[in-house]
């Protein structure tokens, strides 16, 4: 064991955050922007809590990392002061530490022992922040380098898609030797990580540092192009022995309930993207929560994004929806036992920010004026039941209110896939869960055509899209040489015939 009892004298002491008034004045990150090396000593006092377990529930796949990092490792160099060693074993399973340190939940950490007890532990090892400070000392130390591959296998490679499953998947291929091209329709690398995540949640020049590695490794990316429009089906398969789909799940979950056809009622990647878009420099964006009164239907990651976005446009005031009842503040053992993922109230630093959180509400309708525009929304109390067959079922069960509203938000989920010409042109059809499906190699019903990330997963965690694009390009590797030596943390995972 590291330190048989670290975690009884030292105090869990999570990032500090920037005062609220100050950092909803401007789209720098949320957390003090300190030096690494500056908090590397409260860091590696932090470390000093993980008791090296013997079985490390934080870094098993079925309850905390998907990636399987070797955090009791990494934990035990950080304590002992060896940076660049910790550096070393976080990136032996993880392409992008600086993503997941800063835009991961952390299921590591509800899975950790020391969460078995708060009151008697302290709490988790802060793993999410010991993980961020070693990457962030790496990249400040020099540390972090290109890894060209030694030799070329002459086999040329794409990667459609340049979201974290799609970027993970290409870097792992270009240093296996293969000649990797990164399509992206956008005009800018990074897929969600550029245009679905907030800057104050990811400053882009964390982004863009990384890119800048992938292209000095010989990964080649291509913007402005929509594989199926711009290039050809035919072309993508005559240039290149084997694709990987990396797309994401970007269709998203619409309500229609009357009034949805109003001006100001929107779905959220319709504020997000563009808002983004105006901090990379681009033209304003069209939609904004300056001095409106906006209502976010939906209570989950994107919702809070939405939240956060609004408090840096300068809105009137910002109401989030959510039909779920409010989740208790601390993990119920009979609905969540550890290690599993925790039902409890979860306030991001966007909800400290301000706004109205109400639960146990859904939308009736939204009323307009008489230029078309949303001026309110009616709610009612509702309570969630499952039907029989699990399915859930949302019963008004109140009074019915009006909230006022300038601007309303749909955070509703997404539902798979977009339909696009690439999947027409490769005959793939989608899942009933908007999904594309895949063997156990990863690879689709196209001969050599793979798929990884939230396009074959559905919505979900960035370590998610990490761990299946590492996975995937060694499918690849195996199917273009016969086998591989890339790591592979996940497998493809399949539903029920009556999901799918």
């Amino acid at each position: 064991m590291a330190d048989p009892t670290g975690f009884l004298r030292v105090p869990k002491i999570e990032a500090a955050k920037r005062p609220v008034e100050e950092r909803v004045g401007d789209w720098r990150e949320v957390y003090e922007r300190e030096d690494p090396n500056a908090r590397a000593g409260e860091v590696s006092q932090q470390a000093r809590r993980c008791m090296d377990c013997g079985i490390p529930f934080c870094h098993s796949g079925k309850a905390g990392c998907p990636l399987g990092n070797l955090i009791p490792e990494w934990n035990d160099l950080v304590r002992r002061g060896r940076w660049d060693a910790a550096s070393d074993r976080l990136h032996a399973t993880n392409n992008f530490p600086e993503f997941t340190g800063r835009l991961c939940p952390a299921p590591c950490e509800a899975a950790c022992v020391l969460s078995i007890s708060e009151e008697q532990t302290g709490g988790s090892v802060t793993i999410k922040r010991i993980e961020q400070t070693i990457a962030d000392h790496a990249w400040m130390n020099g540390t972090v380098e290109p890894q060209p591959a030694a030799i070329s296998t002459g086999r040329s490679v794409a990667v459609v898609g340049s979201g974290p499953a799609g970027l993970a998947a290409a870097q792992q291929l270009t240093r296996a030797g293969h000649e990797v091209t990164v399509y992206e329709r956008d005009n800018r690398v990074g897929g969600l990580l550029r245009y679905g995540i907030p800057e104050y949640k990811l400053e882009k020049a964390v982004l863009n540092q990384r890119l800048a590695q992938m292209r000095a490794e010989g990964t080649r990316f291509v913007t402005e192009c929509e594989v199926g429009v711009d290039l050809t089906v035919e072309q993508l398969r005559q240039r290149h022995q084997a694709v990987v789909l990396a797309v994401g799940a970007l269709r998203g979950r619409d309500n229609a309930v009357p009034g949805r056809e109003l001006d100001g009622v929107h779905l959220a990647m319709e504020h997000l993207v563009p808002a983004n878009r105006e901090c990379e420099g681009d033209a304003s964006a069209p939609i904004s929560a300056a001095g409106k009164h906006v209502v976010i239907i939906g209570g989950g990651d994107t919702g809070a994004d939405c939240l956060g976005t609004a408090h840096r446009q300068g809105a009137a005031s910002v109401t989030q929806l959510d039909y779920n009842a409010e989740p208790p503040e601390t993990r119920d053992d009979d609905l969540s036992p550890w290690p599993t993922w925790p039902l409890v109230l979860r306030t991001s630093p966007a909800h400290a920010e301000g706004g109205a959180r109400r639960y146990e509400v859904a939308v009736q309708r939204f009323l307009g004026d008489d230029n078309g525009h949303v001026r309110a929304v009616e709610v009612a109390e509702v309570r969630v039941t499952r039907d029989a067959e699990g399915r859930r079922e949302i019963t008004p069960v109140g009074e019915s209110l009006q909230i006022p509203c300038d601007l309303a938000l749909l955070a509703i989920g997404f539902e798979g896939v977009e339909h696009m010409a690439l999947l027409d042109g490769l005959h793939l059809k989608l899942t009933r869960r908007g999904t594309v499906s895949c063997g156990s190699d990863w690879q689709t019903d196209a001969p050599g055509v793979f798929v990884c990330g939230d396009a074959h997963r559905g919505a979900s965690l960035v370590v998610w899209a990490i761990a299946e694009g590492r996975s995937a390009a060694n499918a690849v590797d195996a199917y273009l040489m016969g086998e591989s030596d890339l790591p592979a943390p996940v497998r493809p995972w399949t539903l029920p015939l009556s999901v799918v």
